[in-house]
């Protein structure tokens, strides 16, 4: 097994960032950092990805779990991603709907975590998406029982090619037991890494009865920020 070399890869990344500061957010509201942040880690090559992140939920006995998924959309009011509705995250949030979301771009040295409630999105807004995904990954989705045992990968095949035949070239894949879903946040987490490890961390989040006013700076819309130590 090859080795990976932890200490180049680093060195890849280690140019000076320039400091995180409350006075360069042009508007002091995390949507609108977070839409010019991704469209920076869209904009770079060596992030192959920009709208990865990893899901973090909690089971019925507060056991966590994370996985990566990928968004497919910001809303005026959170995030979108979409999954089968009887795999392991999906039953999760059904039992609790309270999770965190992070987005890792290495090449830009940032981090956004998110915390928020998840929520589905409506039948008709899930059935649009669906039928707009490559034909392969709709039968794909139809096919898998996500996070259900199966006895071997020749089971996974045999169900797709019985509904390839069963559907024909030109047949409407119909939408399974899969949907979006909303993830309405309360609180954001901007983090710039910095080589000598003073990373800036500003947080947006709504506003509490003792708030230190000296800490905790009025944002737009309702969203107060404040900066925490690294």
């Amino acid at each position: 097994m090859a080795t990976v070399d932890l200490t180049s890869l680093r060195l890849k990344y280690r140019s000076e960032k320039d400091k995180f500061l409350e006075e360069n957010i042009a508007v002091k509201e995390p949507f609108h950092l977070f839409k010019s942040w991704l469209s920076e880690a869209v904009e770079t090559p060596e992030i192959l990805e920009p709208n990865a992140f990893c899901l973090s939920t909690v089971s019925k006995t507060n056991f966590p779990s994370a996985r990566f998924v990928l968004m497919k959309g910001v809303e005026d009011d959170g995030v979108t991603f979409f999954t089968n509705y009887g795999s392991r995250k999906a039953q999760e949030i059904e039992s609790n709907p309270n999770v965190a979301a992070t987005f890792y771009w290495l090449p830009l040295r940032r981090q956004v975590r998110i915390e928020g409630v998840a929520s589905k999105l409506s039948r008709e807004k899930s059935e649009e998406y669906f039928h707009q995904r490559p034909r392969a990954s709709q039968i794909g989705a139809v096919a898998s029982p996500q996070s259900q045992t199966i006895p071997n990968r020749d089971h996974l095949d045999k169900i797709e090619n019985d509904i390839k035949e069963k559907l024909g070239p030109d047949g409407v894949v119909p939408l399974p037991n899969w949907g979006g879903y909303l993830i309405k946040p309360h609180w954001f987490e901007f983090w710039q890494g910095q080589t000598n490890r003073l990373h800036d961390r500003i947080i947006f989040r709504r506003p509490k009865s003792d708030d230190n006013k000296e800490l905790v700076h009025d944002g737009e819309n309702g969203w107060v920020y404040e900066r925490l130590a690294p």
